[in-house]
């Protein structure tokens, strides 16, 4: 199965968060990859950096969704909220190496 990622953000809680357009993960932390799904906005989210940037939130947040069997893409006009331009950069190169 592969879903658009419609937003990434920082939520308000400093963690970097994926929406997907249409895939849900309510068992994401069977993965035990300290990724989670919120119920209440519909994303996946990651813990707030800590030894990890949120480039690598975004990486393992990407990889838990793959072990759920979704490919999660990121399009041209994803919306970005609290995302700094540099952070968008990084992800895009990232998201663009990876599907290459």
């Amino acid at each position: 199965m592969e879903d658009i990622i419609q937003e990434i953000g920082v939520d308000e809680k400093g963690r970097l968060y994926v929406k997907p357009s249409h895939a849900t993960f309510p068992m994401i932390y069977r993965e035990a990859m300290e990724v989670h799904w919120s119920n209440e906005y519909c994303y996946l989210y990651g813990a707030k950096p800590r030894k990890w940037g949120y480039l690598e939130w975004f990486q393992q947040i990407i990889r838990a969704a793959s072990e759920q069997g979704c490919k999660l893409v990121v399009p041209q006009n994803v919306s970005w909220v609290n995302v700094q331009g540099d952070l968008q950069k990084q992800i895009m190169g990232e998201h663009c190496a990876n599907n290459t």
